[in-house]
């Protein structure tokens, strides 16, 4: 028998909340923005804009670059993506998807109980790592 996480159905619940989040205030702003103006595509833009911008804020913590924002505002797929990332941010805990290239330098493999999973230590100082002056 295959061991789930505990409180999958509230993970699940909150992967939803973060869905509607990124996707219904877009829907309600564009239907308002149609019935003031008369204008369809309005709406679309606002929908897919407000989707854009919620994937390339659920983006960083879920092993996406911010720049897929763009793709977010693709109409129906910038859904498909909310959704991903939604399911991610709400599985943070028990991150099984690897991490991208950029992330491996913070990236801990996991053992114990959470064997399989991989966890970001979150950077501590707003300062870039990368950051060094050149002294002579």
């Amino acid at each position: 028998m295959e061991r789930r996480p505990r409180g999958l159905t509230a993970r699940a619940g909150l992967a939803a909340g973060l869905f509607a989040l990124a996707v219904v205030p877009g829907w309600t702003l564009g239907d308002l923005a149609e019935h003031a103006t008369g204008w369809p595509a309005l709406d679309w833009l606002i929908t897919c804009g407000w989707c854009g911008l919620a994937v390339a804020g659920y983006a960083p913590g879920t092993s996406y670059r911010a720049r897929d924002g763009l793709a977010g505002a693709i109409p129906l797929y910038g859904w498909y993506l909310a959704g991903v990332l939604s399911w991610r941010l709400a599985l943070l805990p028990y991150r099984d998807w690897e991490p991208r290239r950029d992330e491996l330098w913070r990236a801990r493999w996991l053992t114990g109980d959470l064997v399989g999973h991989w966890r970001i230590e979150q950077l501590t100082s707003a300062r870039p790592l990368a950051a060094s002056r050149r002294t002579r």
